[in-house]
């Protein structure tokens, strides 16, 4: 009889170091609003779930942030400008509230709520450059009601169950007061608090185990020597200065190690290097450093063994332990496709069916491999549950109780599937690569993060000539208590060249991944570098006063250029047919999660003096890649929002207008056809679209009764209408 299949969740858990050294503010809100959110109710579901056991991992500058808001020690604009009363507001103040507190996910977070939606609608539909026009419209009760609702949809589902005040607020809904506000805040202080006593209570009663990442999540493979970029890309260009500082990577992880220590008064035995990256010097150093396991991608393994992972994928299912030198490290391979169902599928999908899904493939895994198996499921902890209802809660409890009644499945944590199984397969080597594509293409390569790496290495190149303990620290990778280095200013330095060197800023770079918060990303990289010369009392570089950032719109890429009036056939007629459309680039998501697939890839809008043209491709035919009974459908958002539902049979429709959650017909007939791609036709006298205003658009595709994809996967694309004028002014030009 077959042993039960072990499956170990890890959720990790990070968000960047948002918090600016030279104003010791908070740029960016994230860390509190995901603490409320996720990193509380995350444990929370694990704890009311009796056997469910998983591995949550903390970096140490997520942990760092957390007991600061915690503390209530955090100087946030956000959380001020959420605190102040309307009344004592100026045009700035309520201007930064109607441009950023809508910066939650529409369709699970702001359209199920009634005044949260209502709200959003009276700012114009997305609360960007609209905001300052839709000011005058806010009264000081629209301003606070907004306030609320926004810290409010941010709160997880299990702190709103566990704190009666907050069902309370969600009850009442609107008209809320300065005490409720008042309220909403002290609880949310609380829960923070919360957080890290109920993951250490949670690991000492054995059902979590928690291990860390370096302590500002750096690529450690790349501090270790950026060519380890070439043997996955070997046509990389390299930035132009060679940076290979393997003690940098060194006093990261022991950093980390000495910092969780001090917190949770255990060392911890487990490390996810930050995107998964290893290569054998890093893992050298990790085993050095104390740890006793680390995991990674399943596609390092597949470059690793010279067989592959074999049929069914069952190398992939085993144990191994890689032994290099003096270093023993037991190793765990994420399963890439069960982890990205959990991150980016199945939050449309029906929760039942998606655990019943979930399921039968681990027991498909089950019934197609042999001996001790064990299967890692490693994602983000917190970046997808805004796309689930209820933040996950409904699917991550029914997940793990399932899970736990199966007696062919077993959940359990990486050191508890080591203490039971001393078996393992032997590597001596590992592929140099990380969790995305097995590369580093996200983080070295494109001018933008070339340069970013070359700035990295001219201050510290700086702070080794012009400091003497600083020089010391880095040489030996001696940094292992920042707290009570004796030199204060020689920590700091290290501190601030540590923080440049983390992951994130370098993901934003690039053109893989787009948000409209990338230049507050720049300006953190920019602003610890220039921390680094300030406490030197050396000059701020010119060039680290310019943006490396070269900052657009998600997916952006040109406006239209001159009217058209394209035929709707489902092929491109005529090379010249939508040459002077405007353009997105679907496969740009704003997200800080990485899907691996991306079925739309082009979206085209143009316009004549009478209709709308909209044209999407994807990355093949889409007679090829939708099913039969697929629908894709088209949302356009002007005065109203409206929808056009294009099957690949039909070629004609009633335009569609939504009533609060009721969709009904318009009367008015709309043109499409799917072949080789999608092409539709919408009047223009139905959209009533102001000349020199913008129309909103996104795309769903459903299949039966889920929604399968959605792009763009946060905001509607914001298209720019001209009207015929566009013409003249094309002509002017």
């Amino acid at each position: 009889m077959k042993q039960p299949l072990s499956v170990i969740f890890l959720w990790h858990m990070h968000q960047p170091y948002y918090k600016d050294p030279l104003r010791g503010e908070y740029i960016l809100p994230w860390t509190y609003l995901h603490g409320i959110k996720d990193y509380y109710d995350m444990a929370a579901i694990v704890d009311e779930v009796a056997g469910a056991r998983a591995v949550f991992n903390l970096v140490p500058s997520l942990l760092e942030q957390l007991e600061e808001y915690a503390a209530g020690q955090a100087v946030d604009p956000f959380l001020s400008r959420g605190r102040m009363h309307p009344a004592d507001m100026g045009d700035d103040d309520r201007l930064f509230v109607l441009e950023n507190f809508f910066a939650a996910n529409r369709q699970r977070l702001i359209e199920p709520v009634r005044r949260y939606f209502e709200l959003f609608c009276l700012a114009g539909g997305d609360g960007g450059e609209r905001a300052r026009d839709r000011l005058r419209l806010f009264r000081d009760q629209d301003i606070l009601d907004l306030q609320v609702w926004f810290f409010l949809a941010w709160t997880g589902e299990a702190a709103r169950r566990r704190h009666p005040a907050l069902q309370e607020l969600v009850r009442k809904g609107s008209g809320f007061t300065a005490a409720d506000k008042e309220l909403l805040f002290a609880t949310h202080r609380q829960i923070l608090g919360e957080i890290i006593p109920l993951y250490k209570r949670l690991h000492a009663e054995g059902k979590l185990e928690l291990s860390v990442t370096p302590y500002f999540h750096p690529i450690l493979p790349l501090l270790c020597d950026v060519r380890n970029a070439l043997t996955a890309m070997p046509k990389a260009t390299l930035p132009t200065l060679p940076f290979s500082f393997p003690q940098d990577a060194r006093s990261q992880v022991t950093t980390a190690v000495d910092y969780f220590t001090g917190l949770f008064g255990f060392a911890p035995a487990g490390m996810w290097p930050s995107e998964g990256s290893v290569c054998d010097e890093a893992l050298e150093i990790i085993a050095d450093c104390g740890l006793t396991w680390v995991a990674t991608d399943e596609g390092v393994l597949l470059h690793t063994l010279p067989e592959g992972l074999g049929p069914g994928r069952e190398a992939l299912y085993q144990s191994y332990r890689f032994q290099r030198g003096a270093a023993d490290l037991a190793m765990f391979f994420r399963d890439h496709a069960l982890s990205d169902l959990i991150g980016f599928t199945y939050s449309q999908w029906d929760g039942e069916r998606a655990v019943n899904d979930f399921r039968e493939r681990l027991l498909a895994i089950g019934r197609q491999t042999h001996g001790v198996r064990v299967v890692p499921v490693i994602l983000d902890g917190e970046n997808a549950w805004e796309y689930y209802e209820d933040n996950g809660y409904p699917f991550l409890t029914r997940l793990y109780r399932t899970l736990v009644d199966d007696r062919d499945v077993r959940l359990t944590t990486c050191s508890a599937f080591l203490a039971e199984h001393t078996t393992h397969r032997r590597l001596d080597r590992i592929y140099p690569g990380s969790w995305i594509n097995a590369n580093y293409g996200i983080w070295i390569g494109h001018p933008e993060e070339n340069l970013g790496w070359d700035y990295l290495y001219k201050a510290r190149e700086a702070a080794v000539r012009n400091h003497p303990r600083v020089a010391e620290l880095l040489a030996t990778g001696a940094v292992a208590d920042f707290p009570n280095e004796p030199d204060g200013t020689a920590a700091l330095i290290c501190r601030s060249l540590f923080a440049a060197e983390g992951s994130d800023w370098f993901w934003w770079y690039g053109d893989d991944h787009f948000s409209p918060h990338s230049d507050r990303f720049d300006l953190l990289f920019r602003r610890h570098l220039m921390n680094v010369y300030r406490l030197l009392g050396l000059p701020v570089p010119a060039e680290l006063y310019e943006p490396i950032k070269k900052k657009s719109p998600a997916g952006f890429v040109r406006e239209p250029a001159a009217l058209i009036s394209p035929v709707v056939n489902g092929f491109v007629t005529d090379y010249f047919e939508w040459l002077a459309a405007g353009l997105f680039d679907l496969s740009k998501q704003a997200s800080a999660m990485h899907s691996a697939e991306s079925m739309l890839q082009s979206f085209f809008y143009g316009f004549d003096r009478h209709a709308f043209y909209f044209r999407v491709d994807g990355q093949q035919s889409l007679e090829k890649m939708l099913h039969p009974s697929d629908l894709l459908t088209l949302h356009l958002i002007s005065d109203r929002e409206y929808r056009l539902v294009m099957g690949l049979g039909g070629e004609q429709g009633l335009l569609q207008v939504r009533d609060g959650a009721e969709w009904h017909d318009t009367g008015t007939s709309c043109h499409w056809k799917i072949i080789k791609i999608c092409e539709a036709k919408v009047p223009l006298d139905i959209l009533h679209p102001e000349p020199g205003g913008y129309l909103f658009a996104f795309f769903t595709l459903t299949r039966g009764d889920d929604e399968v994809g959605r792009w763009p996967t946060d905001a509607p694309m914001r298209l720019r209408y001209v009207g015929p004028e566009l013409e003249l002014e094309t002509w002017l030009i």
